[in-house]
């Protein structure tokens, strides 16, 4: 673990009003970046940008308590001060482990010097992150569709990049359907108001969030829609129904004019390539048109499969998913084609299947038939939990794992994906918008030579939506130099 040579202050307040006051210096900083020269600054993976003062104080916090270390406000801010006076390209810049390598390096060094010879290939570059804005169109409009639009939104940056231009569902009965539309977006029980504005334009069908002007078409299948009479072209479809799931239905969409290639969120059936970002995202080429984002389970359990595997090779295992409710259940005792799933879902744990397990082999095929899997849904509206019953290669002990997990979710190429927490008292309200495919639960972590059981919290509906933004930023072709390399 690293260690800085700040000491405990003295006083406490004092030390957090200059630390208040640091952050919020920060902010303005660290917007003019992002949308100037969409440049995204990092603290160990977790996002700085459009942060408020609390959160900005509480990331430096988390990585202070997971490397044991006193890494704060002061240090870090000179750094970003530093950047912000660059003339920087499009980057990735994880200014905490910057900061560290600076703190490290020990030998006095300029602070402009030292991020010159760091990231000196980006200064000076004018690229874009694309050629031109890529269009991006949500099918569908419910849990995931919603979640989707305000990542959407919020990463518009300087409007280089993804742009949401349309929605297309189904026309409700009342005639406040853009109305009722656009309340779902702004207000959600369990995600909490929408960080913005949204402006409704009942005569044309558009919404207006945060600046961006989305057009509501309606539309009962994919045939009804050509997307070039809103001037839309060679959009993304982002699908969210899961009606279509096979090659021939989601291809419905690419023949839509104004279309050219659709990401399905759910697991895909025949070829369609079901992609786990960190594992297999190398899978997506140019020449992709159709590809599934596979599972929220999927994606929560393969990037800890996959660490593992590498380090440890697993023989055989059995994954059970405590999942949240979903709304494919009944709120009460009713009639349903699913086994059990007819029986109320606000007062029962509800057995049921998972292809979670069998999926896995998908994204890693060397553990193809070495894992079996069920579900039991619970009466809770999002956050669900991963318990891997493994058999690995080899033995090891548990201060052993633990430390090679928070490695892997502190420096590996899987930071993205894997999160982790030493908290004892954790649970799973404390995880909703994370943005990561699952958090590791060191605490409950359970060794016993090559048998392990290990506990991963995944936000079913949040953090799987960012990882279907990032295969579709893989889809686009945008390409982020990471600093520190």
């Amino acid at each position: 673990m690293t260690e800085t040579n700040r000491p405990i202050p003295a006083d406490f307040f004092a030390d957090w009003k200059e630390r208040e006051a640091l952050s919020e210096a920060m902010i303005p900083l660290i917007g003019r970046l992002y949308r100037e020269n969409n440049v995204s600054l990092y603290m160990y993976g977790k996002s700085m940008v459009n942060r408020s003062v609390i959160e900005l104080m509480k990331a430096h916090r988390f990585v202070r308590q997971i490397e044991q270390n006193e890494l704060s406000e002061f240090e870090t801010f000179p750094l970003i001060k530093a950047l912000s006076e660059m003339n920087l390209g499009p980057a990735h810049i994880d200014i905490g482990k910057l900061t560290v390598s600076y703190q490290e390096s020990g030998n006095g060094e300029d602070i402009t010097e030292f991020l010159q010879r760091e990231i000196g290939d980006d200064i000076g570059i004018t690229r874009k992150p694309l050629p031109e804005p890529q269009d991006v169109v949500l099918y569908g409009f419910g849990r995931i569709g919603r979640l989707l639009a305000r990542l959407l939104i919020e990463k518009t940056g300087g409007g280089d990049m993804l742009r949401l231009r349309a929605i297309v569902v189904r026309k409700g009965k009342s005639d406040d359907d853009l109305a009722k539309r656009a309340s779902l977006l702004r207000r959600d029980s369990v995600h909490g108001a929408f960080d913005g504005t949204i402006r409704v334009l009942e005569d044309e069908n558009i919404l207006v969030c945060n600046g961006n002007p989305i057009q509501v078409i309606y539309a009962n299948s994919p045939s009804e829609v050509d997307y070039t009479k809103y001037g839309i072209n060679n959009a993304i479809v982002v699908d969210n129904t899961g009606v279509w799931r096979d090659e021939a239905g989601l291809g419905q969409h690419v023949e839509c004019p104004g279309a050219s290639k659709v990401i399905l969120t759910a697991p895909g059936k025949g070829n369609i390539p079901n992609i786990v970002y960190g594992i297999n995202h190398d899978e997506i080429t140019p020449d992709s048109s159709i590809i599934s984002a596979a599972s929220c389970t999927t994606n929560a359990i393969v990037p800890v499969l996959k660490a593992l595997n590498d380090e440890y090779g697993i023989d055989k295992g059995h994954v059970e998913t405590v999942h949240s409710y979903t709304n494919d259940q009944n709120l009460i005792d009713n009639y349903h084609k699913g086994s059990r799933r007819g029986r109320s879902a606000a007062l029962n744990m509800v057995l049921t299947e998972t292809g979670a397990a069998k999926a896995v082999a998908k994204a890693l095929p060397e553990l193809e038939g070495k894992l079996t899997g069920n579900a039991i849904r619970v009466p809770t509206p999002n956050v669900s939990m991963a318990i891997l019953n493994l058999q690995l290669d080899r033995e090891t002990d548990l201060e052993a794992l633990n430390e090679y997990m928070r490695k892997t979710a502190l420096y590996s190429s899987l930071q993205q994906q894997i999160d982790y927490t030493i908290s004892s008292e954790a649970v799973s309200t404390d995880f909703v918008g994370s943005r990561h495919a699952c958090i590791f639960d060191s605490e409950a972590t359970i060794v016993s030579g090559d048998s392990v059981v290990l506990y991963c919290w995944y936000d079913n509906e949040f953090g799987y939506s960012c990882q279907v933004v990032r295969c579709l930023e893989e889809l686009v072709g945008v390409s982020w130099p990471m600093y520190p390399k």
